[in-house]
């Protein structure tokens, strides 16, 4: 792995957590992903069940986790299964984790070989009443690949169809929402990584350099600090490409003038960063380019006040909304004949600001957690609102990664430029 070993203790911490959540007599089992075809005899490249590696650390595919704290013999409370390793195997793959290097990773001290899984399971199920099966419940999955924890569901309920079955998706997302130190610590490392690309980039860009040459110079940099790349498709949209809120063509060419949005962000042991930031390709900013990104930026930094225990997502997304408004107002974008008649579903500002401000960051870039409760220390969130004039061809988003901390918060991307002054300075001095 390219990423610096993690202390085992975090994931025996999380197993712990997650345990103390089932009831008597209850066992729980978590499936790695599948290794995905491309096409051919290709491969995509794997990515691990990140329910399965916040509870063990194992970064192999065809690995089960059992937990059943209720188990009659110590050994059984605790099992991981990894696939055993043979020479051929090793030659054309590498070799796989063998049993002592699994507990070394996970903490997990019982640790059986993936072929011994079915007969050990039967034992545990004789015992169990209630089995927690896990699931991708989150609020904007598709779901439309069958994966092996689906797949584990359809045989488990058919080889054992009078137990009582549960969800493990909403223990796991109460649990991951809530952010241990050592995690927040390989997130910092992920936002640091990305600070060096954003840095590189913010040197190179140029008019005439193409969208795709700025996306090179971001996976340069990943890959030579132990990135394996992006966490998510780049947006690296230059003029009114940024107003495309996906874009991911990145083939266009960077013009004098025109203001370029990267949306950025890398993996560090399985862990996200997700950045924007907004650059003049010239590298000064124009008096009408100012006066837009500067009121973005003041929404920003009143909205990174607002990150704060006790608010609600759905609350906080409509106090920046107001927020948005008033800049809108001032601006003479909107009028208040306008957002006096505004229709309070999907209110004026709207138009030019149609995305939410936050979304959870962690494991995954849109994390799991629940919108419907207040916020708490230990959650990490984005915060990125934006503006979007395609008439201008203007678009304009401005994000940090945030760990809501008791008295203040953890900001981990500040050291990313957005002020106007220190951008200009370092396009055009290098420095």
């Amino acid at each position: 792995m390219r990423y610096d070993s993690i202390d085992p203790q975090l994931f025996t911490s999380n197993r712990e957590r997650f345990s103390k959540q089932l009831p008597p007599r209850s066992l729980a089992v978590f499936n790695a992903n599948d290794v995905l075809p491309s096409n051919a005899d290709g491969t995509i490249k794997f990515i691990q069940n990140k329910d399965l590696f916040y509870l063990s650390g194992v970064d192999q595919e065809e690995t089960i986790l059992v937990l059943f704290p209720d188990a009659y013999l110590p050994e059984h409370r605790e099992i991981l299964f990894v696939t055993e390793t043979n020479e051929h195997i090793a030659r054309w793959e590498g070799a796989k984790l063998d049993k002592s290097q699994a507990t070394k990773v996970s903490g997990v001290q019982n640790v059986q070989w993936l072929s011994q899984f079915e007969k050990i399971f039967k034992d545990l199920m004789v015992q169990a009443e209630e089995v927690y099966l896990n699931s991708n419940e989150h609020l904007r999955a598709a779901n439309e690949v069958e994966t092996r924890d689906d797949r584990f569901r359809k045989w488990c309920r058919q080889q054992f169809p009078l137990h009582t079955y549960r969800r493990a998706a909403p223990i796991m997302h109460q649990l991951r929402a809530i952010k241990q130190p050592q995690e927040v610590e390989i997130m910092q490392k992920a936002c640091d990584i990305n600070a060096k690309a954003f840095d590189r980039a913010l040197r190179f860009i140029k008019p005439g350099v193409k969208e795709y040459e700025i996306e090179a110079e971001f996976i340069h940099e990943f890959t030579r600090n132990g990135s394996p790349g992006f966490s998510y498709e780049p947006i690296v949209a230059s003029g009114k490409n940024a107003c495309v809120l996906h874009y991911l063509e990145n083939e266009d060419t960077c013009r004098d003038g025109e203001l370029i949005l990267l949306d950025c962000g890398d993996w560090y042991a399985n862990y996200a960063s997700d950045v924007t930031r907004v650059f003049p390709v010239s590298g000064r900013f124009t008096e009408r380019q100012k006066e837009l990104y500067n009121a973005v930026l003041r929404v920003q930094k009143a909205s990174l006040e607002m990150l704060r225990p006790g608010n609600q997502l759905h609350e906080y997304h409509k106090e920046v909304g107001e927020l948005m408004t008033k800049e809108l107002l001032d601006l003479n974008i909107l009028d208040k004949t306008e957002v006096k008649n505004q229709d309070p579903k999907w209110p004026a500002y709207k138009k030019y600001f149609m995305h939410g401000t936050s979304h959870y960051i962690g494991l995954d870039v849109h994390d799991v957690g629940s919108w419907s409760v207040k916020m708490e220390v230990g959650n990490a969130f984005t915060c990125e609102p934006g503006l979007y004039l395609p008439e201008e061809g203007i678009g304009i988003r401005i994000e940090d990664d945030i760990v809501i901390g008791e008295k203040e918060n953890r900001n981990l991307t500040s050291h990313i430029p957005k002020e106007i002054e220190e951008i200009e300075d370092k396009m055009n001095t290098g420095k």
